[in-house]
């Protein structure tokens, strides 16, 4: 019986070991440099390689007239790679949204630098967590979580900066996930509880304009 017992402890410790170890393992992996360097780069770097000028063109630009994202994830920015950590800058233009989304790979930290946005996300009791921001406002969007951001003023635009916790945090948009990847009408009717006519019209809606 002693032995047994010994041995489903160790069992449970295994199990437990492998448990942790799985979840430590969740984000972006760690490295054993300093940084990483892209295989398509030959000769010593220097500064330039740590810096991103993708965000000059937003100084003192126009207001845009459809929700625009600027990225600099490990993409956009090859010296991200490694160091779990990337950002994104969203222009909001008046009454704007930025559909239901997730993130599988990093919680969204946002601020809001200018206008308002009414944001929230939905967790998995389906319970809704939802907030007005002001400029100033910070909200944090949990990992994998379905959430949206919207600009409900329609007089005037928003602009927000979002970090993330990895290099390259991914975006699944819903609308566009379900509804334009080829999934089976008939499927997408049932799940909908709606008819396939209901469905092709939102494909159509959703199809990228020519």
């Amino acid at each position: 019986m002693a032995s047994t017992t010994s041995a489903q402890k160790l069992f449970f410790l295994l199990l437990s070991s492998f448990a942790i170890i799985r979840m430590a393992s969740a984000g972006d992996p760690d490295v054993t440099s300093d940084f990483i360097t892209p295989s398509n780069i030959t000769d010593p770097v220097d500064g330039n390689f740590f810096t991103f000028t993708g965000m000059r063109a937003l100084v003192g630009a126009q207001p845009t007239p459809n929700l625009k994202v600027t990225k600099a994830s490990m993409a956009e920015f090859p010296a991200l790679n490694g160091q779990s950590v990337s950002l994104a800058v969203l222009q909001f233009p008046a009454g704007t949204t930025n559909p239901p989304h997730t993130h599988p790979r990093s919680a969204e930290l946002l601020f809001l630098i200018d206008g308002s946005l009414q944001v929230g996300f939905v967790d998995t009791t389906n319970k809704l967590f939802s907030q007005t921001l002001q400029a100033g406002d910070m909200f944090v969007f949990p990992k994998g979580l379905v959430h949206f951001q919207y600009n409900a003023d329609t007089q005037k635009p928003a602009t927000a900066v979002s970090a993330f916790g990895s290099a390259n945090a991914g975006t699944v948009l819903l609308p566009v996930t379900l509804f334009t990847t080829g999934i089976d009408n008939t499927i997408l009717a049932k799940a909908f509880k709606t008819d396939v006519a209901t469905i092709q019209a939102l494909v159509a809606g959703l199809a990228p304009k020519p």
